[in-house]
């Protein structure tokens, strides 16, 4: 089947939802009804899967209305009518029924695709404390001799060991539990995910209290992130009675641990409430935490009694279908100011507390650091300030020096000395455009001679005698090299080589990305943490275009360096680093996902606040600056990774450190990355 690059099927999303129908007590057919209504709408939104509540066709609060047989009669019916329907959806429903089986009876979530049910799960814990009392009515699921019943004249599978796998959605296979099955120390699904579901699936019926929806939350959250899996939770919304409880129709659906979706709480109205799954995501996290596999052995014997039942839905990948699912343009940067003050802070921490280690262990007390006025020098000199202030060291132990060339810029210079005054720390200009001369007068180079070549060479003869000045100042000084380069140009290969800007005593930067770097410098300067009066000379810093100012620029002053004129936008950089290295994502769905974020300004979330620029790029663009990145990334730079000082890791989306995060030869090709993002379509 051919695959459109626009459809979120193409790249192993896939599209679930959850329903709450308004329900009336012991009336299937009219549950049965407001099943199909709203199953029909999930299937014309895309859906592969949609789940609804615990005994939805009979409503929970029967009570002893289960054992009649009407009810039970009326059940089937509604089931047929549902199997009827089914048959013109490509999605696969899971409903809630009360069914007998060998003089018993259960509560039943029947699996139901392509006119046929795949199979019924009965619930495994039955609750007989404070307002439930299932096992009046109810025997528990664990107790069922039959592995097979006949329902609606088919011979299905039956049991709480079911898994159902989606054939033409290799990285699709979910399990069903039932309400309180998920509040137990052990719940089912735990096992279930050992053997290989990676969506998990619960029927509920919980009723309203004061607390309870977030203590669900918590709960269900939790299970989605130990199982590393998608969670789909469905309760029992209007049309319940409300004798002895109330219902509020909760329903939400998690992914590791995050919160894709919820509804709509305490409506007279049915909900129905979508989220697309990242399956690839899933699978790549549970292929990297190795110890998944360890609990998968440990656990064997529970694991091996699961059966696996097979079906296809023949997904529509055609046509477009676009992803509705909020994708971070800035995935190291939360949008939310508050949970973004709270990652500036923790990052920030981090850093200064890798520090001082360092130099507690080291027995030294002083640091020499290269300060350009830039970006990243800042930031580091920031750690560095407040590691002194930990360690009840005077700043002057600070030992900074600006050493401008033949392309600093006066206002880079300036902001150097505002940035060192700001600081406290001990301070000098060193200019090392004489040395410098020296160096190209002795290979020989054209400058020397005064002419206008600004090659490679004369750039980082610059970037070497900075680098050689800082250690040798550290020799005289006792002292360590604080490197400044930080993670977005270590996976660009953006730096020089040994003696150079590559190379330091310690890095505090090199697990933090451009994108969040600045937004440090930002949170800095607003919360004061350095000093007060400091937001000026930080803000512009801020605002100065990223330049190495290593060739000479215009006559009126203006870089003639622009850095991602040359490497593409940090933004987009940032982006593709972190979708390649956190989780390995081929260059087409790196692709996709951007297009996601960046197609439109006036669509998702921004991070707060009038200095965020609100760009958007085309497919076209994007694609372009990904080929920037993959080359680089996989062919040019990692002779210059295997060999990074120490640095502290600052964030689960990697480092690229060889000790680390990144191990790869320095002589791997690109080949296979350049050749997938070739395919990549550039008309939208």
């Amino acid at each position: 089947m051919a695959s459109n690059f626009f459809n979120l099927y193409t790249h192993d999303f896939a599209r679930v939802a959850v329903a709450a129908p308004v329900c009336r007590i012991a009336d299937p057919a009219y549950n049965a009804e407001q099943t199909i209504l709203l199953a029909g709408q999930a299937a014309a939104q895309g859906a592969a899967l949609v789940a609804f509540p615990e005994l939805g066709l009979s409503a929970y609060t029967c009570d002893d209305l289960f054992h009649q047989r009407a009810l039970l009669d009326g059940v089937l019916d509604g089931l047929a009518a549902i199997l009827d329907a089914s048959l013109q959806w490509k999605m696969a429903i899971v409903v809630g029924a009360p069914l007998r089986v060998d003089h018993q009876l259960y509560n039943c979530a029947v699996v139901i695709a392509n006119g046929q049910i795949q199979g019924v799960v009965p619930k495994s814990y039955l609750p007989n404390y404070g307002e439930f009392y299932e096992a009046r009515q109810f025997s528990s699921g664990d107790y069922a001799v039959a592995t097979e019943i006949d329902l609606l004249g088919e011979r299905v599978q039956f049991g709480s060991g079911l898994l159902f796998e989606v054939g033409d959605m290799p990285l699709l296979k979910f399990h069903v539990e039932i309400c309180e099955d998920v509040w137990v120390p052990v719940p089912p699904s735990s096992f279930a995910a050992l053997a290989g579901a990676n969506v998990l699936v619960n029927l509920s019926a919980s009723n309203a209290l004061v607390g309870k929806a977030n203590y669900r939350n918590q709960l269900v959250g939790q299970q989605s992130a130990r199982c590393i899996s998608a969670y789909l939770y469905t309760s029992s919304g209007g049309g319940e009675s409300s004798t002895d409880m109330a219902w509020d129709g909760q329903g939400v659906i998690f992914e590791n641990g995050e919160l894709l979706a919820e509804a709509r709480r305490f409506t007279d109205e049915p909900t129905l409430t979508f989220a697309d799954i990242d399956l690839e995501r899933l699978s790549r996290e549970r292929m990297r935490m190795n110890t998944f596999a360890q609990s998968v052995q440990r656990h064997a014997a529970e694991v091996g009694k699961f059966r696996t039942v097979f079906f296809h839905l023949e997904i529509e990948r055609e046509q477009p279908l676009a992803l509705n699912r909020n994708v971070e343009r800035f995935p190291y940067v939360p949008a939310d100011a508050r949970r973004r003050d709270d990652r500036c802070n923790e990052v920030y921490n981090i850093q200064v507390q890798a520090l001082a280690q360092r130099l507690t262990n080291s027995g030294l007390k002083k640091v020499v650091i290269g300060v350009s006025g830039g970006l990243d020098s800042t930031h580091a000199l920031l750690v560095c300030a407040r590691v002194m202030d930990k360690l009840k060291l005077p700043r002057s132990n600070i030992l900074a020096y600006t050493m401008p060339g033949f392309a600093t810029s006066e206002r880079t210079l300036k902001q150097a000395h505002a940035l060192m005054k700001l600081v406290g720390c001990t301070s000098q200009e060193i200019d090392i455009r004489p040395s410098c001369i020296q160096m190209l007068k002795d290979l020989g180079h054209p400058y020397a001679e005064g002419k206008e070549q600004y090659d490679i060479t004369f750039e980082n003869v610059q970037a070497g005698e900075r680098t050689n000045h800082l250690f040798r100042l550290a020799n005289h000084n006792a002292a360590l090299v604080i490197g400044t380069g930080d993670l977005s140009e270590l996976a660009l290969g953006w730096c020089t080589y040994g003696v150079g800007d590559h190379m330091s005593h310690y890095n505090v930067n090199a697990s933090v990305p451009k994108t969040l770097i600045s937004h440090l410098v930002r949170w800095v300067a607003e919360s004061g943490v350095i000093g007060r009066n400091d937001a000026q000379v930080l803000l512009d810093i801020l605002g100065t275009e990223i330049s190495p100012e290593l060739v000479p620029g215009t006559a009126g002053g203006q870089p003639e360096q622009r850095t991602e004129s040359t490497i593409g936008p940090y933004e987009l950089q940032d982006f593709n680093l972190y979708y390649v290295l956190r989780f390995g994502f081929n260059p087409s769905k790196v692709a996709f996902l951007s297009h996601t974020a960046w197609k439109d300004r006036e669509q998702g979330r921004w991070p707060d606040g009038d200095h965020v620029t609100r760009n958007q790029y085309d497919l076209t663009a994007i694609k372009k600056n990904l080929g920037i990145f993959l080359d680089r990334f996989f062919r040019t730079s990692q002779f210059k990774r295997s060999c990074v000082p120490n640095a502290p890791k600052v964030g689960s989306g990697g480092s690229l450190s060889p000790r680390g995060d990144w191990r790869a030869p320095s002589d791997a090709q690109s080949v296979l990355w350049m050749e997938e993002l070739r395919a990549i379509p550039v008309q939208e």
